[in-house]
């Protein structure tokens, strides 16, 4: 049976450590201090430019199905419920068939969008917002309704398990800025100011073939150094198929480092629990890494987040 042993990676960041990171890149995304965060590199221009990747007229999905069975990363499953359907007596006139669905939209499972007042750090959310508009009622500061118009832009996947030769990495591994720039070279592709950045860990396709695990606490994910690479490119929005994060913490006293790095200092809205195993054979047959992208998340305009199929248009 061949193993792929977890490599050491990067050293773990002390909490001074992190905090000498946060404030770099804090300062360096000043640009994406509003109420839309870095979202304001979508430009009109940017996103025509984004749109003449379309060539061959293909769509794929960056979403999974979403999970209705509880499992180890799963524990409140979403619920879906028929409120409705036709009975017996269907076979003339008019019917309905209804149904209803709720969710856990942040759990370890299904594709979602995190908002920028998802992360609370030191009291504040991103851009100083005090903490206390985060009520009972929802949000009432940088909530979803930023991205009300949809997200589009010009996407760019960078496959790391490609890069290493591995199916995929695993749990407890991190993708470092090397890593990144490394598979920019490897896929002849360049992340460039207002992409949407997509980093494939392999997540989607380990829980295929091994099963679902307890995710929450072992998982891979890029490591808060990495950030580096995203600020000197100034991305719009990150996504990954795993949480972004990697677990175990590579952080002293910070469980969600890239979290707070991403949404809270920089503005990024953050794509999480994606798949790829779609779109990235269609890349590799296409001979190209990006494309247009379009997320669309539900109205909902108080909210910390939403889940959403993301299309990538090739």
């Amino acid at each position: 049976m061949v193993t792929h042993a977890r490599p050491a990676g990067p050293p773990r960041l002390t909490q001074e450590q992190f905090g000498v990171l946060y404030g770099r890149l804090q300062a360096r995304a000043g640009w994406a201090s509003g109420a839309r965060g870095a979202l304001e590199a979508l430009t009109p221009a940017r996103v025509a430019a984004a749109a003449r990747e379309v060539q061959a007229g293909r769509t794929v999905t960056l979403a999974a199905p979403v999970e209705t069975l509880p499992g180890p990363d799963n524990p409140q499953p979403a619920t879906h419920r028929m409120s409705g359907r036709p009975g017996e007596d269907a076979s003339s006139g008019l019917h309905f068939a209804r149904d209803s669905f709720a969710m856990n939209v942040h759990g370890d499972a299904d594709s979602h969008l995190d908002a920028l007042c998802h992360v609370i750090y030191d009291g504040t959310l991103h851009g100083g917002v005090s903490a206390s508009s985060v009520t009972a009622g929802g949000a009432t500061a940088l909530s979803l309704d930023a991205a009300r118009d949809g997200i589009v832009g010009r996407g760019v996947l960078l496959d790391i398990p490609r890069l290493r030769g591995v199916p995929w990495l695993e749990p407890g591994d991190h993708v470092t800025a090397g890593d990144l720039a490394a598979a920019e070279s490897a896929q002849q592709v360049r992340v460039e100011e207002g992409d949407l950045l997509f980093v494939r860990v392999g997540h989607r396709r380990r829980r295929t073939e091994l099963g679902a695990w307890h995710a929450a606490s072992e998982r891979a994910g890029l490591h808060p150094s990495a950030l580096e690479f995203l600020a000197n490119r100034r991305v719009a929005v990150l996504g990954g198929d795993g949480n972004n994060d990697t677990s175990p913490s590579s952080t002293e006293g910070v469980d969600f480092p890239v979290h707070v790095l991403a949404i809270h200092a920089m503005g990024l809205h953050l794509l999480d629990y994606l798949q790829f195993e779609d779109l990235a054979p269609v890349c590799e047959m296409e001979g190209r890494w990006s494309f247009l992208c379009v997320i669309a998340p539900l109205r909902l305009p108080d909210a910390t987040g939403s889940p959403v199929n993301p299309i990538a248009l090739l």
